[in-house]
């Protein structure tokens, strides 16, 4: 979809001899046309930060829709402000779809008299092109937030069975090609809108920390958590609220070219993380072919959210093929195990911290007292320590296995 908008913001670049930049009617960037002027000045600030953040200032978007674009439906001559950062003149092509302002195609115009009436009578009818592309994605995201919300919160069995049935068809041929499924949790507010990541086939929200077939199989009736690793992704942050005081858990299904076009997806699930501000956590599973499986899908998303919380080095979208042994961990229950929690009280920190890098360290005393900057008869001392709070024994294959495992848990 992204490569279509980019076609039709190269041909209108190619009409009218200068490049265009395409943005939604909220001003978030969607394509633009290359620029190749060997004169630095040429490019405009506004413009350079479109495209390097994907939006505009409040001040730049009240100059611009001063002019009444959001009402135009012929081009519209916007002089410079240096005030509001507008250092050169635009012209506005608005793209409509049935009377609704959808985006915006934005022209440099410092030329004298500028692009004739003709061309840019041609070039707005190329916007129409792209009304009706940005139309269909809206229309498609919107009316399937049901679908979606139904297949991921469905119980197992003939329900599920029919709300998969009902989004495939909802879908169309596009269901059986590649998809991946996001989580952004908590997530603050209304649902963003369908432009906000490209490819964007369907998005909802769900209570806090809801994942696929919620009720009896994973959780309490009413779909809160019960200690199975359906729990929350991590406590909601002040203000991360919807209407019913409750926290939402942001689930996206996004169509992929391909299973390695994973880059934009990220990268635009990571500027949503950003919006739902301290606390947010994002995954991604591993891409799949079809419907199927879209519940277990939704399940290893939650889980890389899960686990980016515990491991920031996981990114700011965990991927659920790339957090290893919490793929695991993420899948225990939410208490911590008995034999830990001694460790967990305040003053034994510092037992805790030594022990799970002793582990992290593959039992090597060596490396760990180096890495804690400790003696190695410190290291002892504190090993000692642990097996009399625990009551594990640490030359022991499993015992170690249990309380790392336990450990890294407590991070979730």
């Amino acid at each position: 979809m992204k490569d279509d908008y980019q076609e039709l913001v190269d041909e209108i670049s190619a009409l009218l001899g200068v490049p265009a930049t395409l943005e939604n009617r909220d001003f978030g960037l969607i394509a633009f046309g290359a620029h190749d002027s060997d004169d630095d000045t040429a490019m405009d600030p506004v413009r350079t930060r479109s495209i390097l953040t994907r939006k505009s200032t409040p001040a730049v978007r009240a100059w611009f829709e001063g002019f009444g674009i959001t009402r135009a439906t012929e081009p519209v001559r916007i002089p410079a402000a240096p005030d509001a950062g507008v250092f050169r003149g635009r012209i506005c092509l608005p793209v409509r779809h049935r009377g609704t302002v959808l985006g915006y195609v934005w022209l440099l115009d410092d030329s004298d008299p500028g692009p004739s009436a003709s061309r840019l009578a041609a070039a707005m009818e190329v916007t129409s092109r792209i009304g009706d592309l940005l139309a269909d994605e809206v229309r498609a995201g919107a009316d399937l937030a049901r679908e979606l919300r139904a297949v991921l919160t469905a119980e197992p069995g003939w329900q599920r069975d029919m709300a998969l049935a009902a989004l495939r068809a909802a879908l169309g041929p596009s269901a059986d090609g590649s998809h991946v499924v996001l989580c952004v949790a908590p997530w603050r507010g209304e649902e963003p809108r369908v432009r906000a990541v490209p490819g964007t086939a369907a998005l909802c929200t769900l209570p806090y920390g809801a994942v696929a077939g919620g009720g009896r199989a994973n959780g309490p009736a009413n779909g809160r958590p019960n200690g199975s690793s359906t729990g929350p992704i991590t406590r909601p942050a002040a203000g991360s609220v919807n209407g019913s005081g409750e926290a939402d858990t942001l689930a996206l299904l996004v169509r992929l070219r391909s299973p390695d076009a994973l880059a934009p997806v990220l990268t635009a699930v990571a500027r949503l993380r950003e919006e739902a501000g301290p606390g947010a956590a994002a995954g991604a599973c591993a891409p799949r072919r079809g419907l199927a499986e879209l519940p277990a899908a939704w399940q290893e998303a939650v889980s890389a959210a899960r686990a980016s919380v515990a491991q920031p080095r996981f990114g700011a979208v965990a991927r659920w093929t790339s957090i290893g042994a919490y793929r695991l961990l993420t899948a225990l229950p939410t208490e911590p195990d008995p034999v830990i929690r001694p460790l967990l009280d305040p003053v034994h920190t510092e037992l805790a911290h030594t022990a799970e890098v002793f582990l992290d360290h593959a039992g090597q005393a060596g490396r760990t007292a180096s890495a804690l900057g400790i003696h190695r008869q410190t290291l002892y001392y504190r090993l000692s320590r642990i097996e009399q709070l625990t009551g594990l024994d640490l030359d022991d294959g499993e015992d170690r296995l249990l309380l790392h495992m336990a450990l890294k848990a407590t991070r979730l």
